[in-house]
């Protein structure tokens, strides 16, 4: 399973590179850095449908849904 949050849609990035310091001194070669989003497994609780769902969202999208609910978000991103 890809580590895709399927709310708020994140995924992995390739970040890395070089520093301000390390560019203005030498060249050193850093490499790229694959760094992933925050994803959580919860168990969410829809009490309009009377389920609950087990899903691996990002940190933001679960801020989200304590926010605006879990039917309403969960509708508007399709999983329902």
């Amino acid at each position: 399973m890809a580590k895709v949050c399927p709310i708020t849609k994140k995924t992995s990035i390739v970040a890395g590179g070089y520093s301000n310091r390390t560019r203005a001194t030498q060249y050193n070669p850093t490499g790229m850095v694959r760094k992933y989003p925050n994803l959580q497994k919860k168990t969410i609780y829809i009490p309009e449908i009377k389920k609950s769902m087990r899903l691996t969202l990002s940190t933001k999208a679960i801020k989200t849904i304590n926010k605006n609910g879990a039917y309403a978000t969960l509708k508007k991103a399709g999983l329902i």
